[in-house]
């Protein structure tokens, strides 16, 4: 059986390595993300990644103040149904029935970051963010 490496793509400019981490990969990891904070209240990533969830997980908790039907439905389609607490509790529940309340009278701001450093296999910076009190 042949290994699987990097697929070549052929087109008019000749033959070129396909992008190995598409949109729809990128999307697909943010909505894991986004997820997980939502249920564990923190979360560590990379600096880069941050750039892109800390906007997301606002726009969620921005929703969850709304608490209405179309508020749900939207978040809906962005976070993971099968993700859980240990109480059993998804992240959807979580997100409308304790985050959204408690950032009720606050204008934005939702999260925080502290920086903890480069990871030991490949030095990339690492962020923890956090629900801001």
């Amino acid at each position: 059986m042949a290994a699987q490496g990097r697929k070549n793509i052929h087109g008019k400019t000749g033959v070129r390595f396909k992008a190995g981490y598409t949109a729809s990969k990128n999307y697909s990891m943010l909505r894991n993300v986004v997820s997980e904070l939502i249920v564990n209240g923190h979360v560590n990533v990379t600096s880069g990644v941050v750039r892109e969830l800390v906007p997301l997980a606002d726009k969620m908790v921005t929703y969850a103040k709304q608490n209405d039907l179309a508020a749900r439905r939207e978040c809906e389609k962005v976070l993971r149904k099968g993700i859980k607490d240990a109480k059993g509790v998804d992240s959807l529940t979580k997100l409308f029935t304790e985050i959204g309340p408690k950032f009720k009278d606050r204008k934005g701001g939702y999260t925080k970051l502290y920086k903890l450093g480069a990871r030991k296999g490949d030095n990339a910076e690492v962020v923890m963010v956090v629900w801001a009190d």
